[in-house]
């Protein structure tokens, strides 16, 4: 007599994220796709083109020297390749249902007409996008929705999905920098002496104007992580400004200016990365390091972005469990 097996349904849970060069050949060119991009440079082409031609001509010497500091590379692609493999792992406790994780980048490989094919030829059933992004912005999860969007129907990809957006309040995304953070004041002698700077990717701000939350979703984060904590000293603040407009403030370089003249030491949270970028290994951890130094902050203490936590990727299995709801 035999018996009929039920298959699983299988379930493709896609992170998002920016991509980073994986050499520095690749600097330049990761650097067009990146101003290319209508959500970074709101032009119409040929003006955007040329555009994007001109600004990554023009950075890219000192970005390769940024990478340089980093062993040549962007270390985006294989950390998110260690929270893929972390996600899928607790996503497969569940029996019932076969988890896999693809990754998709904006800027650079994989991308996310590369990650389709790969997604059409594991046949799933349901197919969950997940952005690496706690906070929602046009600039980084929507151009990665749009993009996917586009690449999906192009490639004729007729599955049901859903998109989730942000998660700047999920419990376990809070819980880990709350645990973090504990473990670091446990071991201070004199935790009053500290401020924390919780340090966010900065947008202009006529992005924000214009109906962005980021903003308002960063400091979301920040406020129930400080309600964890019993509200020590800090500041929200932002980095990674560029250009001759107007960013969103407080800049962190005034603000570690600011410290130092408080007689202040510092604990840096870089809130909006959960991986480690160019951003935290070169300008928080050498650049402002340096910075903090020279208008005398005493401690200068950089928390390391969140990763592969056990609460992170708890918080991610989460979402993606809950995606059909």
């Amino acid at each position: 007599m035999s018996e009929s097996l039920e298959t699983k349904e299988k379930v493709a849970v896609v992170l998002l994220n920016m991509g980073g060069p994986d050499s520095l050949k690749a600097v330049k060119p990761f650097l067009f796709n990146l101003f290319y991009d209508p959500a970074i440079i709101a032009l119409k082409n040929p003006l955007r083109w040329l555009a994007a031609t001109y600004l990554s001509r023009r950075r890219a010497p000192a970005a390769r020297e940024i990478y340089q500091h980093i062993g040549g590379k962007s270390p985006l692609l294989d950390s998110t390749k260690l929270q893929a493999k972390a996600l899928e792992q607790h996503l497969n406790q569940d029996q019932e249902i076969e988890y896999k994780c693809f990754i998709s980048m904006r800027n650079w490989h994989p991308f996310s007409r590369e990650t389709v094919k790969q997604v059409s030829l594991y046949m799933p059933d349901r197919i969950i996008l997940l952005p690496l992004y706690p906070h929602y912005s046009i600039t980084t999860v929507g151009s990665s929705l749009i993009d996917w969007n586009r690449r999906a129907r192009q490639a004729g990809l007729d599955i049901p999905f859903r998109a989730i957006r942000d998660y700047p309040l999920a419990e376990g995304y809070i819980d880990a920098h709350v645990n973090i953070l504990q473990d670091v004041f446990n071991r201070l002698d004199h935790p009053e002496n500290y401020r924390i700077l919780y340090s966010a990717h900065g947008l202009p701000e006529k992005t924000i104007e214009a109906g962005d939350p980021y903003r308002v979703q960063v400091e979301l984060s920040c406020n129930a992580i400080q309600e964890r904590l019993s509200d020590p000293d800090h500041i929200v603040c932002f980095q990674s400004r560029v250009g001759p407009m107007k960013w969103i403030e407080p800049y962190i370089d005034d603000e570690i200016k600011r410290a130092g003249t408080d007689g202040k030491s510092l604990i840096i949270v870089p809130i909006s990365f959960v991986s480690e970028h160019a951003e935290t290994m070169v300008e928080l951890d050498i650049e402002y390091r340096k910075l903090a130094k020279e208008v005398g902050v005493t401690d200068f203490i950089r928390i390391g972005a969140i990763g592969c936590h056990d609460s992170y990727i708890s918080a991610l299995a989460k979402l993606a469990r809950d995606a059909f709801k």
